[in-house]
């Protein structure tokens, strides 16, 4: 034993070391405390039992009260004592009858007899002997209490005299059921403390089961000075008090049992607690060798997890460095890569930066040359040349049209940052695409191309009238570009479910498959001779501040056509309208 011990690794020396030190102390507190939890739990039961005989005599003595101030109050009543004044039986019945009936005391028995113990009406079956009454005649003009048993029933009794010019006429007799019903209510009062009430030998009224009840009584009955009784496994703590009659003479008793079962059930879940906390300690004990041992892998684990952050793109992650070992050189390492990622990722986004300036600037400078040098050649014409009225006039449309294309590029490149949209009115669209078409239509004709309007004139929807002009300016536009030889554009609407849908339809060469996934984004020219590529973009954005959508469909070779669809109500108009709705 000793050399398999010798043999064993540090960390199982430590471990069996500990769990065999633990499992004695705690063997020796827990017989400690189990032998004191024993005779604190035997006291504490004689004590509790003594407590519930208290609480019994309470309750006990409240429902007497009850009962003699119900029938005292009863008893003096004028309508009752003039019905019981007419010595009519019937009388007293309907009387007493109506009463009960408002009373509705649950589980009250109400009887009345005349001075010599005949029942006259009754409520609830208490069978009522003319000896009961003259027994507790002996203590009229007081009120007399006591127990009786009936039929193998116990009740409990109040007699009241109703006199009528001092002369007892009547008795009323107010009364409860002592039944197993009573017996659990008392149960629940005390706390848990079990009733049973014997009389001749046998149990009347209790809270334990028929057959515990029956054992029980027939062992009291044998050994009246138990202190405790043991049957069917269980084990009782025992008090008895005797059960009185008018006459205040014994006719039973009234065992208040305590069962062990609950402080039994409470010594098995201590033994338990005490085992488990064995085991919690064993286990603490084991988790702090695994402590140690999880120095060493979680860094590790670390590292681990901050190279799955890092293939996540999150270069702002770092290991904290808590040791000066190999572990700790690895760490240190990590974050200086994490670092150096960091600085080229940010590099690159400078230099793309830089790129996406220089092709703006690019664009803007080539799109700008062609009309400022219109501009400025016709203004040298101008002013060194001398021309003729029909000379100097197409010179002004030259520089006219030359100084709208700088201004039109110069708003593109306002409107990529365009802010809030103004408000909308209600328009009719083919107005808004004659106007948007009009500057086009002289390009059109020289170019040779049909440009149709086919849009009913009572489509009308919000609006913002000039930037939906430069949609379909740019749109037609951009079909006028791809058809310098003739063809054919084509735009029509129509309404669908709450929603017009509008198209532009050319003839030209359709879109390329590699450039239609790009069509809708910045600087995406597609090989255009003018244009910053923004037309399509800053459109769709228009389009989508409208509540709408817009998308092209094409096949190479048979055209394009461009469809946009917008709501016949504006976004906004909903919710004006709950908003008034609800002022």
């Amino acid at each position: 034993m000793i050399r398999a011990f010798s043999r064993l690794s540090l960390l199982w020396k430590i471990l069996l070391s500990t769990s065999v030190a633990v499992t004695l102390l705690f063997a020796l507190t827990g017989w400690i405390v189990l032998r004191n939890a024993v005779e604190t739990t035997t006291q504490t039961m004689e004590d509790e039992v003594g407590a519930s005989f208290q609480a019994y005599q309470s309750l006990w003595e409240s429902r007497a009260h009850l009962l003699g101030s119900v029938s005292l109050t009863l008893s003096q009543m004028s309508d009752v004592r003039a019905a019981f004044g007419t010595q009519d039986p019937a009388t007293i019945r309907d009387t007493a009858s109506e009463l009960w009936k408002r009373l509705a005391i649950k589980s009250a028995v109400f009887v009345v007899t005349d001075a010599r113990g005949r029942v006259i009406a009754s409520a609830g079956g208490l069978p009522i002997a003319g000896q009961d009454v003259l027994a507790a005649a002996r203590q009229f003009p007081l009120q007399a209490t006591g127990l009786l048993v009936r039929g193998g029933h116990l009740y409990q009794t109040v007699f009241t005299p109703v006199y009528l010019e001092s002369v007892p006429q009547n008795v009323l007799v107010a009364a409860y059921g002592v039944d197993s019903l009573v017996a659990r209510r008392l149960r629940e009062a005390t706390g848990g403390s079990d009733f049973l009430f014997v009389s001749g030998g046998r149990a009347v009224a209790s809270s334990l089961a028929p057959d515990a009840a029956a054992q029980v009584a027939s062992i009291l009955a044998a050994h009246p000075a138990l202190k405790r009784v043991t049957t069917g496994g269980i084990a009782y703590a025992a008090r008895a008090t005797p059960l009185l009659d008018i006459e205040r003479k014994p006719i039973g008793s009234l065992w208040i049992l305590r069962s062990f079962e609950t402080a039994s059930e409470r010594l098995a879940a201590l033994r338990r607690n005490i085992i488990l906390l064995w085991l919690l300690a064993i286990a603490a004990s084991l988790g702090l060798t695994y402590v140690l041992a999880r120095r060493i892998v979680g860094p590790v684990e670390e590292l681990d997890r901050a190279a799955a952050e890092v293939a996540r793109q999150n270069y702002d992650l770092r290991v904290k460095v808590v040791s000066q070992d190999e572990l700790g050189r690895l760490a240190r390492t990590f974050n200086a890569m994490c670092a150096s990622i960091q600085q080229a990722r940010q590099d690159l986004i400078r230099q793309e930066r830089i790129s996406t300036i220089g092709r703006l600037s690019s664009s803007i400078v080539h799109d700008l040359r062609n009309p400022l040098a219109a501009v400025y050649g016709g203004a040298e014409m101008l002013v060194d040349a001398e021309l003729t009225p029909p000379q100097i006039k197409r010179l002004a449309g030259n520089i006219y049209r030359a100084s709208r294309r700088i201004q039109e590029l110069l708003q593109d490149l306002l409107n990529v940052s365009r802010g809030n949209a103004r408000g909308a009115e209600t328009c009719r669209l083919r107005d808004v695409v004659d106007a948007g078409c009009e500057s086009l239509r002289s390009s059109a004709e020289a170019q040779h191309v049909d440009l149709q309007i086919r849009i009913p004139e009572e489509i009308e929807l919000p609006l913002e009238r000039n930037r939906m002009e430069r949609v379909f300016s740019n749109l037609v536009g951009n079909a006028l570009e791809v058809m310098p030889e003739g063809g054919q554009v084509l735009i029509s609407a129509v309404v669908e479910e709450g929603f017009v849908v509008a198209a532009v339809r050319d003839t030209g060469p359709g879109i390329a498959p590699e450039v239609r996934g790009h069509l809708f984004e910045p600087f995406a020219s597609a090989g255009k001779k003018n244009g910053l590529g923004l037309g399509l973009a800053l459109s769709r954005q228009t389009v989508l501040d409208h509540g709408g959508d817009i998308w092209a469909e094409s096949e190479p070779g048979q055209g394009a056509c461009f469809c946009l669809r917008l709501p016949l109500v504006s976004p906004r108009e909903p919710l004006l309208q709950t908003l008034a709705n609800g002022a």
